[in-house]
């Protein structure tokens, strides 16, 4: 009788301990964490005008610099002043960054401290004395002539010389705007630099 309740002493107890290993090993209930990605920021958008091949509207993400938005405006045309910019400067939303051009051209100084005053979208280069300039004859220049131009690159000058073989030589000037790729602002800047 002694050995029976030895045995079920045993039983009992060898039952408690499985029932307390099985407690400890099982995992923790519970609903599982997910993790959600970081919110994304908004672009920021900058109108970058001036000295600059492409000037317009651009997006960048939010700790851009100056020298991010030149690069994507095409860099610098060969008259850009950078002496006043502070290329490291942040970019801020819905700023119009103005790249001028050096010896007052497309900007005007005060009258008392000589403080530049950055020029608005619609300035360009000051092309009052044109004497020393030999003109780009847009009926005959190559494409490489054409690319010396402020603002057009190899591509749209490729397409002048496209144009005037499909259509014929241009009539005046103002023709070019004909050209895909060169608006208002576009011909403000060479129209003193061509000729027909």
């Amino acid at each position: 009788m002694r050995n029976v309740l030895y045995v079920l002493i045993g039983v009992m107890a060898g039952v408690a301990l499985a029932g307390v290993l099985l407690f400890i090993s099982r995992a923790p209930a519970g609903e599982s964490i997910t993790l959600q990605p970081a919110p994304t920021k908004a672009p920021i958008a900058v109108h970058v005008v001036g000295a600059v091949p492409r000037p317009g509207l651009y997006e960048f993400a939010e700790g851009a610099r100056v020298q991010d938005a030149i690069d994507a405006a095409g860099g610098l045309l060969t008259g850009a002043n950078v002496d006043t910019i502070n290329l490291a400067a942040l970019l801020v939303d819905g700023e119009q960054l103005t790249i001028p051009f050096k010896d007052g051209e497309g900007a005007e100084t005060s009258g008392t401290d000589d403080t530049l005053v950055l020029p608005g979208a619609t300035s360009t280069p000051s092309t009052a004395d044109t004497s020393d300039v030999e003109l780009i004859n847009i009926n005959e220049a190559s494409v490489e002539e054409l690319d010396t131009l402020p603002g057009i690159g190899p591509t749209i000058a490729q397409r002048i010389v496209d144009y005037r073989t499909t259509n014929g030589p241009f009539q005046s000037i103002d023709d070019i705007m004909n050209v895909s790729g060169i608006g208002p602002s576009t011909f403000e800047n060479i129209k003193d630099l061509i000729t027909v």
